[in-house]
């Protein structure tokens, strides 16, 4: 459980990261997401959680 905790903190300190450094790219990035239709949202979230997943595994030590 303190490794999900840890994990957690790590993605708000990388999300303030990128809102501290480009506020303005974020805004870029937001607007264009929400220009996407919901199934192209969907396949690319589904790419990024394969690979966040198959990385984890990895990461972890098989």
């Amino acid at each position: 459980m303190h490794d999900l905790w840890a994990a957690l903190c790590l993605v708000a300190v990388l999300e303030g990261l990128i809102l501290f450094v480009a506020p303005g790219g974020w805004k870029r990035a937001a607007a264009q997401l929400l220009a996407m239709p919901d199934a192209q949202l969907r396949r690319y979230g589904a790419v990024f959680l394969a690979v966040g997943l198959i990385s984890l595994y990895f990461v972890r030590g098989a």
